[in-house]
């Protein structure tokens, strides 16, 4: 068994997700670069180890109960704990349509990743984050998903109107939040992290902040100290002064 901690990140293999694998590298962590495709995942773990990283690949489908089963049973079998779960994989479902077009069939694969998949993810790995003496779980989530924000005529948000991707972050909000309920009483801390808009494969590369930028979120929240907080939406706040400025938000 390693004394070296132990952080797997889903969705590693590009954007934020690679971005968190390697700042968590950098860091001293053995990461393992959760992927749906084996080869994509391969590579990444690859060129996170040519940096110098101490980097895995491992296969995971927040859709598949079985590719989950297998990953938590390989963790398990190869380090015996968890220290950090970085819940990043996600899809955006293609489309902001308006509440009234919803695609009903489209918000449900929304929600079998977002919401259902990253439950399943974080109940798999739980008996190996209790293992570790103090773990840290993040679910990377987003503004969009807070209600008081877009509800907030004054906010930049206010023309969103959406149901699917905005619902899903919604719901792992509160997922989040009553995980963190559950683990109170536990040296676990479990927080949402909000990236911002970051310029990524996942959004066309629109996005005005970098993934560099976006995974710093991510990876405060996995590194937090004893008395950092749990129960959390934090990251990257809309209309503050300075860009850099990260906090929390409102759920």
């Amino acid at each position: 068994m390693t004394t070296q901690q132990i952080a797997l990140i889903t969705g590693a293999n590009r954007g934020i997700g690679y971005e968190t694998a390697r700042q968590l590298g950098e860091r001293g962590y053995t990461v393992l670069v959760g992927a749906r495709d084996v080869e994509r995942g391969a590579a990444a773990a690859e060129k996170l180890r040519a940096e110098g990283i101490d980097a895995y690949p491992l296969r995971i489908d927040a859709t598949d109960a079985e590719s989950i089963a297998q990953a938590a049973a390989k963790i398990d079998a190869d380090y015996g704990r968890l220290d950090v779960l970085v819940n990043n994989a996600g899809i955006s479902g293609g489309a902001f349509d308006k509440p009234s077009e919803t695609d009903v069939d489209r918000m449900r694969e929304v929600f079998e990743t977002n919401v259902f998949g990253i439950v399943t993810i974080t109940n798999a790995m739980l008996p190996l984050l209790l293992a570790a003496p103090a773990a840290r779980i993040v679910q990377v989530s987003s503004e969009v998903g807070s209600i008081g924000f877009l509800m907030d005529r004054t906010s930049p948000m206010w023309s969103a109107a959406a149901i699917s991707y905005p619902a899903s972050k919604a719901a792992l909000n509160m997922v989040t939040a009553m995980y963190a309920k559950e683990l109170w009483d536990t040296p676990i801390k479990v927080n949402a992290a909000n990236p911002g808009y970051c310029a990524t494969e996942f959004n066309g590369n629109t996005g005005f902040r970098t993934a560099e930028q976006g995974a710093q979120v991510s990876v405060a929240l996995a590194t937090l100290p004893e008395d950092g907080p749990t129960g959390q939406l934090w990251g990257y706040r809309w209309g503050a002064a300075d860009d850099s400025v990260l906090g929390q938000l409102p759920w």
